[in-house]
């Protein structure tokens, strides 16, 4: 599959900020890989220079601190980025001087926009994977740069990604539950930075430089997730839509889940995926500033921070399911392209304690093949009408092509009288052998015994709020879900309903 980008459109300028690995699986070699496959143009400047393979990092040798700032400055003279990936920043005046270079860049874009509301430069996105523990759980930075990262980087980041290890050395303490992953998450942002995304490639059975093979010391909730590799998103930011919360806003914290691959071939996996987060987060940016008329996707046009963290987290399973051993030694990631499968997409986890989350009553499409081993599953209409009214279903009921009806009830909040409408509406459906759902007012439809009920994104977070699932469930009643992102599919996936409603093919007015 394609990334969101045209042939008339100039792709996005992604920047990496990082090392160099020789053996192509890390570094900068990484970052390129991922964001030419997402459609955008890398530029590079290195931090640091490495003599690697395989098997291991036989030399490092860092230019001087001069030489990175005039990368940093000719680059941003020409091509300007829409979004910035830092990695390895290995000692204090690397991260001065890059947190140097973010300080100055956003002045001066704050002049351009002073000046004549330049939106070509727009303030770039900045992703930073906090390079400080090696695989094999060896510390890579020294404390004074370690301080100098979090005072002089942090204020400029808009997401920051470190691995279990990694947050443990920036937080100075554990992380051995779900509830340490979450506070510490809380304190990393009131360290300055605008979200977090801990990562779950590490379990949290493992301690740095070893594995916990005995998983009979674990809590019982710990082993029934250890199959999962589970990422934790959370953000100072306020929802998309005030007052109107989604389980897949980064203000009430996210966890992500996909499974876990028993592979060692993962070289390369934080490069990569904070790379593709920039890249998302960069083609967001430019399909937003298209005219939706001419260009745009409604899909890309929805990419924000948590959207670009699951399109990363799907593009590196995807690449982790094909890794393959190059050398003598673990093999890198492998690079694919936008994703495109549900197969590697993840899902939100409602508690990251559970092991599997229970289905919504089954249905099959009326254009699938017909299965013997679904001969007995309820097969949704070919067309499912949308109606306001009860007139209309009267109407609309009476056809022999008519199987399902959505009622949506609007400009009506007496719930007495909303009851009554869908008692009526249901009585009419039965009367005809059509299924009713009943858009949002799910406790109408279970209190009228309808066959189902459709959420939208912030009337799905109200009712998992009020317990409205679990008596959905109960009913044994079917759920549909209506999805406009990335993110908001992702949410979908968790609560696993018996259809998905999928709205941005194209951008709407």
């Amino acid at each position: 599959s394609s990334s969101p980008t045209t042939t008339t459109s100039k792709p996005p300028i992604v920047y990496t900020i990082a090392g160099s690995d020789s053996g192509g699986g890390a570094g900068i070699q990484a970052d390129l890989h991922a964001i030419q496959a997402m459609g955008c143009h890398g530029c590079s400047a290195i931090t640091c220079l490495t003599a690697q393979n395989s098997q291991g990092v036989n030399g490092v040798h860092s230019p001087p601190v001069d030489f990175l700032r005039l990368q940093l400055d000719t680059l941003e003279k020409d091509l300007y980025p829409n979004a910035i990936k830092i990695g390895m920043l290995g000692s204090k005046d690397l991260a001065l001087e890059v947190g140097d270079f973010l300080k100055r860049m956003k002045q001066r874009n704050d002049d351009r926009k002073g000046e004549d509301g330049d939106r070509e430069h727009e303030t770039a996105f900045v992703v930073f994977d906090p390079v400080m523990i090696s695989t094999s759980g060896h510390k890579l930075i020294e404390d004074e740069a370690k301080e100098a990262v979090i005072k002089a980087v942090f204020p400029y980041v808009d997401v920051v990604t470190p691995n279990k290890f990694e947050a443990e050395e920036i937080l100075g303490r554990t992380l051995n539950s779900p509830e340490d992953v979450e506070k510490g998450a809380q304190d990393i942002l009131e360290m300055g930075v605008k979200a977090v995304l801990i990562k779950g490639g590490h379990s949290l059975s493992e301690s740095q430089g070893k594995s916990n093979s005995n998983n009979n010391n674990l809590s019982e909730e710990i082993n029934a997730t250890l199959g999962y590799a589970q990422d934790y998103f959370l953000s100072s930011e306020a929802p998309l839509t005030p007052d109107k919360e989604r389980i897949c806003d980064g203000s009430r914290g996210v966890w992500l889940r996909a499974n876990r691959f028993d592979s060692i071939h993962t070289h390369g996996t934080g490069c990569t995926l904070s790379s593709v987060i920039a890249s998302a987060l960069a083609l967001g940016q430019k399909q937003r500033s298209i005219d939706e008329n001419i260009l745009g996707t409604g899909a890309a046009r929805a990419i924000y921070m948590i959207d670009a963290c699951c399109i990363a987290k799907a593009y590196v399973t995807e690449g982790l399911r094909q890794g393959v051993q190059l050398g003598s030694g673990p093999g890198p990631v492998v690079h694919t392209s936008f994703p495109s499968s549900y197969n590697s997409f993840p899902s939100v986890a409602l508690n990251p304690n559970d092991e599997k989350s229970v289905p919504f009553l089954k249905l099959k499409s009326a254009f699938a093949l017909k299965s013997e081993e679904d001969k007995d599953t309820v097969t949704l209409g070919k067309v499912l009408p949308i109606l306001n009214n009860q007139e209309w279903v009267e109407r609309l009921s009476l056809l022999d092509e008519i199987t399902d009806i959505q009622l949506r009830i609007k400009d009506e909040t007496d719930e007495d009288k909303i009851f009554e409408i869908v008692q009526n509406c249901q009585e009419i459906c039965a009367n005809n052998n059509v299924r009713l759902w009943i858009n949002d007012y799910w406790r109408a439809a279970v209190k009228a015994n309808c066959f189902g009920v459709h959420v939208g994104q912030e009337d799905l977070a109200k009712c998992i709020d009020d317990g409205g699932l679990d008596k959905i469930r109960e009913c044994n009643m079917a759920l549909g879900i209506s999805t406009h992102s990335y993110a908001e599919l992702a949410a979908a996936f968790g609560v696993k309903p018996s259809y998905i409603s999928l709205g941005p093919v194209f951008g709407t007015k």
